[in-house]
């Protein structure tokens, strides 16, 4: 399901507020079949500057149009949808799956796992369409695998824009697990007032 864009943003959450590009953990973005190593961190830009396409994008390899991009988050996100804006003359990805925390996963894996959801996309040179998730299986996403097995008949598949859209939780992971871990009682950090010389002890 894609949502056109022939409504006020601000009055239907499609501003820049609900972008998660802020929370994209950018240097460990990656991707097989690039043919620029590195070049899927350039597709990952504010919302107000996904039609900027002089810059560099992500392309696929001659002859082979499928990519594999794997995109870790600084904090667990909700994916409310996903906007993909690819190439010119049959270059834009034709279809995309979702997987969701899981690391490492190779061309290999994508072929043969179920995703959690797949897209027909269209061609979206302006920017116009976002693909809505099925939003009670986007929750607690810590990275996002999309696989873009083909394109609309190009040589190279291209991708100049990738945007996420929903929310964010307010702490990092590392932040919960450290207060998870402060939750459970250790008790050698519990001496009693005879043995630490009376006082309280300051948590740091």
């Amino acid at each position: 399901m894609a949502c056109l864009h022939d409504h006020s943003c601000e009055d239907n959450d499609c501003s820049s507020n609900w972008s998660l590009y802020k929370h994209i953990d950018l240097p460990k973005v990656s991707a097989l079949n690039e043919a620029v190593p590195g070049s899927a961190k350039s597709v990952f830009k504010p919302w107000e500057h996904r039609l900027n396409s002089s810059e560099e994008h992500l392309e696929s390899n001659e002859g082979d149009p499928e990519l594999l991009v794997y995109i870790p988050f600084t904090s667990d996100v909700k994916i409310k949808s996903i906007a993909i804006i690819g190439g010119t003359d049959g270059t834009s990805p034709s279809k995309m799956r979702a997987f969701i925390n899981r690391d490492g996963i190779d061309f290999s894996d994508a072929q043969n796992m179920q995703a959690v959801q797949e897209w027909d996309l269209v061609e979206n040179l302006n920017g116009l369409l976002e693909f809505q998730t099925r939003y009670a299986k986007f929750q607690s996403v810590a990275s996002i695998t999309l696989h873009f097995p083909d394109n609309f008949g190009g040589d190279t598949s291209q991708i100049h824009y990738i945007g996420f859209k929903g929310e964010a939780t307010q702490l990092k992971r590392d932040v919960v697990a450290t207060i998870v871990y402060e939750l459970m009682p250790n008790p050698s950090d519990h001496k009693t007032k005879a043995e630490s010389g009376g006082g309280f002890s300051q948590v740091e």
